[in-house]
């Protein structure tokens, strides 16, 4: 069976990929297994070694994943290089950059004639799925801190960039990784379940609520661990000393870039009602700005959606809350064909709206209004998911406050990054389980273990 890859610009199919036979599949389970064994025994400095090198070879390629990763989900070039490639680069040198110090063995406890010390050992064979939305960091994100720790990785990235994870595993094989260390299968949610029902000892995943829950159960059933990355509606509290500038740059990227395909993106406005008709009218002067179009285009800042089924999600979203009342305040026009949406803002929500129930991955920002500090905080906590959060605020004791009362597992304010290679990420609620990142992250993915000695 063949899985076909199309541009979301044009809707063309670009790429035919053959789907893994379940054969290959535990076949390449069974090479990770013997592989293990001695990727661990090289330590966290020998696998950071030849980690280097594989670094060296990613650098070397990044037009090819550029362009590759346009193609397959539609990020413009102007973005896509910063964005995705650039920031894959970034967190895979974090990763080697930090290792030593984060998976040191610690002493726990120690007297007179008893010395406890902790060790972070690998935990073994790892399934790894991730998403489309950012093909390359998506990527790194889900495979490197599981080499670095000692884990051997089988991964599956989405059907919808098979292409991109041909590309990878090119890539990889030049740069000589040891055999079983890293192998990849292509495929549907089918080939990932076949792949997590083998004999692996942890999942990775990134993607849907709907699926995690499934893959817990999965996980569950087998009683191994499981790290869950999944869908956000991330709220943004704007209070009436908020500085717009600060807030147009924000909304910008973490709503409208990468055609608001971004699972901890600013989802739901929540906006002082004093300060309403200000905020719209910044917002829709920031959008006049920017270039809705073909992403291979460097004068372009939106692209397409990844494909005409997200375009069908999206619509049915935005039709029902116009249904129920919403007014269409802003729509930029963009392309005809391809799997393009009118970034859009919609007002008058209310909480029976999709837009405000349901994750929208789009470039589509709902926005409401509140009176009291405590009716912000209600309406930024109703919602069943807990991945970001954003305060525009300029009272900093305000803005820790508010960030405090938050239900989700990272907050921004005034627009400042909370994306870093040393710093965890992750949710709460139905956002998913466990972290990503820094020695929290890498702890996640280690069996951790006490050995106690006589002095």
């Amino acid at each position: 069976m063949k899985i076909q890859n199309i541009n979301p610009a044009t809707n063309e199919v670009f790429a035919e990929i053959e789907t893994s036979t379940e054969e290959e599949i535990r076949q390449k389970v069974a090479d990770a297994h013997l592989a293990q064994p001695s990727w661990q025994e090289l330590g966290v400095k020998g696998r950071i070694e030849i980690l280097q090198k594989l670094y060296e070879a990613f650098e070397a390629e990044k037009k090819a994943l550029g362009d590759l990763s346009t193609k397959s989900m539609g990020m413009p070039v102007s973005l896509r290089d910063e964005f995705d490639i650039e920031a894959g680069l970034h967190y895979f040198k974090g990763y080697l950059d930090n290792a030593e110090k984060f998976l040191s063995p610690e002493i726990s406890f120690e007297d007179d004639v008893t010395i406890n010390t902790v060790y972070y050992e690998p935990t073994g064979v790892v399934a790894s799925i991730t998403p489309w939305n950012f093909p390359f960091c998506n990527f790194i994100w889900g495979v490197m801190p599981n080499l670095v720790v000692g884990n051997t990785v089988v991964f599956k990235h989405s059907e919808e960039c098979m292409a991109f994870g041909q590309l990878l595993d090119q890539i990889i094989t030049k740069a000589n990784l040891p055999k079983g260390v890293f192998s990849q299968v292509y495929g549907n949610g089918k080939v990932g379940d076949i792949l997590v029902h083998q004999n692996i000892d942890l999942i990775c995943f990134t993607g849907s609520t709907a699926v995690g829950k499934h893959l817990y159960n999965v996980a569950a059933e087998k009683f191994i661990r499981i790290i869950l990355e999944l869908g956000g509606s991330a709220p943004a509290i704007v209070f009436e000393d908020a500085d717009m500038d600060k807030l147009s740059e924000a909304v910008f990227f973490n709503r409208f870039a990468n055609s608001g395909q971004i699972c901890d993106g600013l989802k739901r406005l929540i906006v002082h009602k004093n300060i309403r008709e200000k905020v719209i009218n910044t917002l829709a002067e920031m959008l006049k700005t920017k270039k809705v179009g073909n992403p291979q285009d460097s004068s372009v800042e939106i692209g397409p959606l990844v494909s005409t089924k997200q375009v069908d999600t999206l619509k049915a979203q935005v039709d029902d809350a116009i249904a129920k009342g919403a007014e269409v305040t802003v729509s930029i026009d963009s392309p005809k064909t391809g799997s393009f949406y009118n970034p859009t803002i919609l007002t008058n929500i209310t909480k029976d709206m999709k837009v405000w129930t349901e994750e929208v991955f789009g470039p589509v920002l709902p926005i409401i209004t509140f009176e009291t500090e405590q009716e912000a905080i209600d309406l930024a906590n109703d919602t069943i998911y807990g991945l970001g959060g954003y305060v525009f605020t300029e009272n900093k004791a305000k803005a820790k406050k508010i960030a405090s009362k938050i239900k989700t597992g990272m907050v921004s304010t005034n627009g400042a990054l909370y994306l870093q290679p040393t710093s965890p990420f992750g949710g709460c609620k139905q956002s998913g389980l466990g972290r990503e990142h820094g020695k929290y992250g890498l702890h996640d993915l280690c069996l951790i273990k006490v050995v106690s000695q006589e002095k």
